[in-house]
């Protein structure tokens, strides 16, 4: 059994906990949050112990929890390095590209585990079309929501397009050649709608767009590939594929026939399905295959090094919406 303790119990600090407490192989010792009112609120409502200094909580456990303001990643990440800790940490993972190249610094002369929250790839819908997906060519994505002050100390970029630029990184073989991007600060003081276009060095390329200013929640993706394409939905959990053949099956009262396909001598067939979706607590599946990665000294399945990709580039996005909102 692993000691863990968390940094951090805001509305996603205390996700975790319950999370946590669903992991038996975890020992739940207790967190520390710079508010002593909250601290002590959530210590009562939760019967959790509340430590009132972060050294101490790190000494105590074997694995550090980073749900604290994206700001303090930093210096959370590299106090418990330094205690020899594994660390689970927030996406994203850094603030600033000075603290990415830090942390990887320090973090190469470390034995410790650090996974990244990158939540989406735990998520039942992709984990279905995962192994479904060969050879993109175009990627589409909506990543919609109303606005919420929490997540609103960072850029939209960094907040909710970055989930996107993770899966992105992880289903396209490719690297970037070219990447330009738009979008305007309309509530906050950084940018709250963001759209990018992301080109491959293989001929792929992606559209990603975030928005934290929508009535109402969209999370999804469309993944075209040769013969066919599928559609993610992160939010309703529900993955579906799009498949083209050219062997007609008559008998299938589903099946669109097509004829006269330009190019084509014979009918086409547009078959329809829907994947099969294990429903699962995405967050609670991604600390478990941390403590995996602990206990059997792998690489975790979002590791620093995918976390500090995706941040890189969500940076270099947000950088490249800064100048446009300069030059217009």
């Amino acid at each position: 059994m692993l000691r863990i303790g968390i940094l951090g119990v805001g509305y996603l600090g205390k996700i975790h906990i319950n999370c946590i407490r669903q992991i038996k192989d975890f020992e739940l010792i207790g967190f520390y949050d710079i508010n002593s009112d909250i601290s002590e609120k959530v210590s009562n409502e939760l019967n959790i112990k509340a430590f009132k200094d972060i050294d101490e909580l790190i000494d105590s456990v074997d694995v550090i929890d980073i749900v604290t303001s994206t700001t303090s990643h930093f210096q959370c990440a590299i106090k418990a390095i330094a205690k020899g800790k594994h660390i689970f940490i927030e996406k994203p993972v850094v603030a600033t590209y000075e603290e990415a190249c830090k942390l990887q610094e320090i973090a190469s002369h470390t034995n410790s585990k650090i996974q990244v929250g990158h939540v989406e790839r735990f998520n039942p819908a992709f984990i279905a079309a995962d192994r479904f997906i060969e050879n993109p060519t175009f990627i589409e994505v909506h990543r919609l929501a109303p606005y919420n002050v929490r997540g609103a100390d960072v850029p939209v970029t960094l907040d909710m397009m970055i989930h996107d630029i993770d899966i992105l990184l992880h289903i396209v073989n490719s690297k970037i050649k070219h990447i330009s991007a738009c979008g305007l600060p309309i509530v906050s003081k950084t940018p709250d709608i963001t759209n990018a276009r992301i080109e491959f060095e293989n001929g792929a390329a992606a559209n990603l767009t975030a928005s934290r200013l929508s009535l109402k929640k969209i999370r999804k993706c469309r993944i075209y590939q040769p013969n066919g394409y599928i559609i993610i939905d992160y939010l309703q959990q529900i993955a579906e594929m799009v498949s083209i053949t050219d062997n007609i099956d008559y008998k299938d009262p589903f099946a669109m026939i097509v004829n006269g396909v330009e190019g084509y001598d014979t009918p086409r067939q547009i078959n329809f399905s829907k994947l099969d979706t294990i429903k699962n607590n995405a967050i609670e599946t991604e600390l478990r295959c941390f403590y995996n990665s602990i206990v059997t000294d792998s690489i975790p399945i979002v590791n620093l090094d995918d976390g500090l990709k995706a941040f890189n580039i969500a940076i270099t996005i947000n950088n490249l919406v800064q100048n446009f909102i300069v030059n217009n």
